[in-house]
């Protein structure tokens, strides 16, 4: 009797800690974020929250946080408009603001869309202080439109790191006399926009709004960071603080730019007739 009194607690401990998880995230689309545009929430099968953003042809939607960060690790998981998506950005990024002059940060995970069939180009992008055109593209190994997939940014003082399903596909390091995000707080923002003059093939192929209304699809918002607010900063630390690249990361960097990097900056040299960023020559 005492062994069957115990597997029961242990069962109702287990239901009560999965409760207490599906509860924790149903919440974060209303604790984290303000929303604009056709912004929809429903719950999967697990019941968990599912964000859907809205693309038609009056407007886009977006997701932008009520706290600003300084330095921490930001996860979320989207499912991408399915078959043809040219013309549509859907985008996981942190920004200090609008705008892009000298006390512009930013840092992106920006998913172009593309026509039915093609691979759909994550582009990942650093600005600090105005300075941007940092961009690493990579063509997807997967279908985003199949499933969730998960995407991160660890940011801290020493580097920025981009994880596509925990899998490192790219570092963006620090150094001392070139400019780096480390000084203005910025929101976390997920936004669906028609990217028609610039997504696909540089614009030559743009929407096609007999598909529309497009949607992408986010859940499973976490983060681990540092809130700024009053002048002061609260941060709990962790281990996402002192990140920096390890041999398996670089492992993983090596692969991804050797298969799926389909643009780099530090290799175009049409870009950067008068030489190219500091950084390239270091990394």
């Amino acid at each position: 009797m005492a062994r069957l009194s115990m597997t029961l607690l242990a069962v109702a401990v287990v239901a009560l800690l999965q409760a207490a998880s599906v509860a924790s995230e149903s919440t974060w689309l209303d604790d984290k974020f303000n929303t604009h545009g056709d912004v929809r929430a429903d719950y999967d099968k697990s019941g968990r929250l599912v964000t859907s953003l809205v693309l038609d042809r009056h407007s886009g939607s977006s997701l932008i946080s009520k706290q600003k960060y300084l330095f921490g690790k930001f996860s979320i998981e989207a499912k991408l408009v399915p078959g043809n998506s040219a013309g549509t950005v859907s985008c996981f990024y942190l920004t200090s603001g609008p705008g892009n002059g000298t006390d512009h940060d930013e840092i992106d995970m920006e998913f172009m869309g593309n026509t039915t069939g093609q691979p759909v180009v994550l582009n990942t992008n650093v600005w600090a202080s105005g300075d941007g055109k940092k961009e690493h593209q990579f063509d997807l190994w997967f279908d985003p439109a199949a499933d969730f997939h998960k995407y991160t940014i660890i940011w801290n003082p020493n580097n920025i790191i981009f994880q596509v399903d925990d899998v490192t596909v790219r570092a963006f390091k620090k150094y001392d006399d070139l400019p780096y995000p480390d000084s203005r707080p910025m929101e976390v923002h997920a936004t669906f926009w028609d990217g028609s003059f610039w997504a696909t093939r540089n614009g030559a192929v743009t929407i096609d709004w007999t598909k529309a209304p497009f949607v992408t699809s986010y859940r499973a918002y976490s983060e681990h960071a540092c809130v700024a607010g009053d002048g002061k900063k609260d941060c709990s630390g962790g281990s996402w603080m002192d990140r920096v690249p390890d041999d398996d990361d670089r492992v993983t960097i090596a692969w991804a730019k050797r298969n799926c990097m389909s643009y780099n900056y530090c290799a175009d040299g049409w870009r950067f007739p008068k030489g190219f960023p500091g950084e390239c020559k270091r990394n």
